[in-house]
């Protein structure tokens, strides 16, 4: 027994209605709707064969049906349309991103909380993994008489900085020269290649060899290393304002998991091309997001992929609003990206 048009219609109407509402679905409630023209028994027959077909369940005997992951996958593989954003949304959007930070930082932690205004489920946006970012500049300016602030810049406009110590004697016009230098030898070089560089400058420097393993240490453990900063989380209690969550088990695990950079990570997935990616339930392998969709994109700098921008929400989220959202905030967040460049 296939899915005829007639099969399609229903199932698509289900859906929508359970997307809005969260309460089981009846025959009744269908047949009103604009477009169905079936009756109830008819709708009733219809429904019985979707539920054998692994389309549809039913919560409680006397109760409507809900749709199943096998559902919502073919509704977003079959049936979604993508829809548009008002002109005023866009505009609002817009205005919200608008920031002229050379932080990459400052731009994906602004994303992650429009993308969950936006939505009003959870965002999550993943900073440029560092394999493809490079050393774009390289500055020390004297603090203290023992002491510096070194500053680095990367590719993806990424600035780090840090306090390290320097020699005795060293002037500001000495600092500017070892600057200029690391500027010179390390502009262009991947992240991966700082480390031979480094080896490479040392053994040819007197004094400043210790200033120069300090500032190698730092690069290495603030930009090669990842830490919890290159995870960013937007709305974080959205999910909670959903019925799905109103079991306080629940919802512990998903806090649980906005918790781990690391399964964040994983759930997000590598940054790839600008396509909508869409994981229902168990497709995101973690248990705790059983009953969850991800949704998610890329953003990019000019030509280079950069990260990943997702939406994590209930199975029955509006999967076309969210596409459309993250359709209009990769394009957006790529733009000002290669504007800051």
């Amino acid at each position: 027994m296939g899915l005829d048009e007639r099969k399609f219609l229903i199932l698509q109407a289900i859906i929508d209605d359970y997307i809005t509402t969260a309460m089981p679905v009846g025959s009744r409630t269908i047949s009103r709707k604009a477009g169905v023209g079936f009756s109830p028994a008819t709708i009733r027959n219809e429904m019985s064969d979707l539920e054998e077909l692994g389309y549809l369940a039913q919560p409680h005997t006397s109760a409507g049906r809900v749709p199943s992951y096998k559902a919502y996958r073919l509704y977003v593989d079959k049936l979604l349309k993508a829809g548009q954003l008002s002109g005023e949304e866009r505009q609002k959007i817009a205005q919200h991103m608008q920031t002229r930070s050379r932080q990459v930082e400052t731009v994906i932690r602004r994303a992650a909380r429009v993308l969950s205004d936006a939505t009003k489920y959870t965002s999550v946006v993943v900073a440029p993994h560092i394999g493809s970012l490079r050393i774009r500049h390289v500055q020390i300016v004297p603090v203290s008489s023992g002491t510096a602030m070194l500053i680095i810049v990367t590719s993806a406009g990424i600035v780090k900085d840090a306090v390290i110590n320097i020699p005795e004697g060293l002037s500001a016009d000495h600092l500017y020269g070892i600057s200029r230098m690391l500027t010179e030898r390390l502009a262009g070089q991947p992240i991966e290649s700082v480390r031979q560089i480094f080896a490479d400058i040392i053994r040819d420097m007197g004094n400043e060899r210790k200033l120069l393993a300090e500032t190698m240490q730092v690069i290495e453990e603030n930009i090669a290393a990842v830490d919890d900063r290159d995870v960013y989380v937007g709305g974080s209690a959205n999910l909670l304002n959903y019925p799905e969550y109103s079991d306080v088990d629940k919802a512990k695990n998903f806090l649980s998991v906005l918790e781990s950079r690391d399964t964040l990570r994983k759930v997000m997935g590598e940054g790839g091309d600008m396509e909508i990616t869409i994981r229902i339930g168990p497709e995101n392998g973690v248990p705790e997001l059983s009953d969850c969709s991800v949704l998610t994109a890329s953003y990019r700098m000019g030509d280079q992929s950069t990260g990943t921008l997702g939406i994590i929400g209930p199975t029955r989220m509006d999967y076309s609003r969210v596409v459309t959202v993250l359709g209009f905030m990769g394009r957006a967040i790529s733009q000002l990206l290669s504007d800051n460049k």
